[in-house]
């Protein structure tokens, strides 16, 4: 067994204490913000550096036993550098370099999960399982968008409206029995109908006697039909006689249109002229 000396002149052990050696001590820190690097290519150093310990921490991330706090912790520090890795393009698209955010790869957003709703917050790996996340993920999509009046009536054709029904060969055969059937139901229901009246109007006949007491009536036309009802009704009334003469309703009109023109007369005239067309009256016989 080679003592620890010995180990020490080793050649790997050698080359390793050289290149320890060659390190400078005070490593250069990345900037807290992304504006205060105005150097393009430190810029896009900073940036992989975030994109590395991106890759590391998801990672880490995809063990369930670390943890639910460990887990809570790595997913957040992982959104803080996906944020921060955001800001370095920025500033890297602002001092003339490549626009990463359209064209730059996405692998490492792609592998988190957005809570709907809640947009820009990522779970990764063993935190999409998390008690209290994984309900927030089982919740039901959003309803989809509704379609425009121009949207549906792309899928409105003749088959809609029923045009095309009769070319499968089926439905006319159907409606013939159908239209065959209806047709017998309603000439037997009319000739029961039919049958029925017949016999309720024998039935009346014989039951009608004549009346021997019933005074006769005279029918006057008056040029207007009457109901049935009424005049089975004045048939068995009695007819009155009136033993005085009776003003018709023409010569009721005439007496009170007189009446009115008199008052008018007395109202509006003076006493010469009523005298006057008095005996103009008089004169003429009226």
């Amino acid at each position: 067994m080679a003592r620890n000396a010995e180990k020490a002149m080793t050649t790997l052990a050698r080359w390793r204490a050289a290149q320890v050696g060659d390190e400078p001590k005070d490593k250069e820190r990345r900037p807290y913000l992304a504006s205060e690097c105005n150097d393009l290519a430190k810029a896009d150093k900073w940036r992989m550096q975030i994109i590395r310990e991106i890759a590391k921490k998801v990672a880490q991330i995809q063990n369930a036993g670390l943890g639910e706090f460990r887990i809570r912790d790595l997913n957040d520090e992982i959104n803080k550098l996906l944020r921060e890795k955001g800001h370095w393009e920025v500033q890297i698209r602002d001092l003339g370099g490549p626009d990463y955010a359209r064209v730059g790869p996405r692998m490492l957003d792609h592998e988190g999960k957005e809570v709907p709703g809640n947009r820009g917050y990522k779970y990764f790996g063993a935190a999409k399982e998390l008690p209290g996340v994984r309900e927030l993920f089982e919740q039901e999509p959003p309803a989809p968008p509704r379609k425009t009046r121009g949207e549906l009536m792309k899928d409105i054709d003749a088959d809609y409206y029923g045009y095309r029904d009769e070319d499968d060969g089926l439905l006319l055969p159907l409606e013939e029995v159908a239209e065959k059937k209806a047709i017998e139901n309603a000439v037997s229901e009319w000739r029961a109908k039919k049958h029925a009246s017949a016999e309720g109007e024998a039935g009346k006949e014989e039951e009608q006697e004549d009346n021997i007491y019933a005074v006769a009536t005279e029918t006057y036309s008056s040029g207007e039909e009457e109901s049935d009802n009424r005049n089975d009704e004045k048939s068995h009334q009695p007819k009155f006689i009136a033993h005085v003469p009776v003003p018709t309703q023409k010569e009721v009109e005439q007496a009170l249109l007189e009446r009115r023109k008199q008052e008018l007369l007395e109202k509006y005239a003076s006493e010469s002229l009523l005298l006057q067309s008095k005996e103009a009256g008089d004169m003429l016989g009226m």
